[in-house]
């Protein structure tokens, strides 16, 4: 029954749109040089758009046209530990490239609260209150703490969070979907954040497009933690010490709630309510 379901039309929808995106993309920005010169920059950039519109259609089909032509298989056994994991894991790599989120009220001398830096500006700095109290600040705390360095926070686990928190999330969405169409569907955007990694490492290092130096690449890699692992960078790691703690709590929430609200493979009242409020 699953080699049936293997060379299911299903399947291979499922497979095909996501190898169509990568081919396309991988294709069109290596010879990017030679297509602009044959063509012409408009052209190119119509073709590229055209292309990636039908691989984008042809994903989308997949899932919401083709998943259903699939008879149901068991369940993975103990799958809701992985799933957490590695939802954990994407969506906590995602969180870590918007601002950090900090309590809007913080217990302190008035002017703790705002950016460090002003300490280091020039001229006489007015005296601190002895006297401590509630403050109210925002939200989210837009100073940077990287400071120029080259490798901060979430990169020292991988060169590419952005593609890496998509393929990590669909691995762990995999494990929670019931048919094999689906847990196809959902496994190929980690083969896109493998094969784009690798694939961006290699333009960056020729100079098209951007900039990798041999001292960064030794010091990270495109597979998540490979390069830590491998004691390549400062021990102890720093990587606990530099992400942002809220976001990562409020990814980790998130990750646990989807996985609890999953019975059976399908979606909960609990998950349509989640997903119908994002998708608003």
């Amino acid at each position: 029954m699953l080699l049936q379901q293997l060379s299911s039309p299903a399947v291979r929808w499922a497979a095909g749109g996501w190898i169509f995106f990568i081919a396309e993309n991988t294709l069109l920005s290596e010879n990017r040089t030679y297509l602009i010169d044959q063509l012409g920059d408009a052209n190119y950039h119509n073709f590229y758009g055209l292309c990636s519109t039908m691989a984008t259609g042809s994903i989308l089909y997949a899932y919401f046209y083709k998943k259903g032509s699939a008879s149901s298989l068991s369940l993975l056994p103990l799958r809701r530990a992985p799933a957490f994991v590695l939802l954990s894991l994407g969506l906590g790599m995602a969180s870590q490239t918007v601002p950090k989120l900090q309590l809007p009220v913080a217990y302190g001398q008035p002017g703790e609260a705002k950016n460090e830096e002003s300490d280091t500006t020039a001229g006489p700095q007015p005296a601190k209150s002895s006297s401590s109290s509630f403050q109210v600040r925002c939200p989210f705390d837009f100073t940077d703490s990287k400071k120029g360095a080259e490798l901060w926070g979430i990169e020292r686990a991988t060169r590419h969070p952005g593609l890496w928190s998509m393929g990590l999330v669909g691995l762990g969405q995999a494990l929670l979907v019931p048919s094999l169409p689906q847990r196809v569907w959902w496994s190929m955007p980690a083969l896109v954040a493998l094969i784009g990694g690798w694939h961006t490492d290699s333009r960056f290092e020729r100079g098209m497009g951007g900039t990798l130096t041999p001292e960064y690449k030794a010091q990270t890699s495109n597979i998540p933690f490979v390069a830590m692992l491998l004691g390549k960078q400062q021990q102890p790691p720093q990587l606990l010490a530099e992400v942002k703690p809220l976001n990562v709590l409020l990814a980790t929430s998130m990750a646990g709630l989807w996985v609890l609200s999953r019975k059976g493979g399908s979606p909960t009242k609990i998950s349509n309510t989640i997903a119908s409020t994002l998708a608003k």
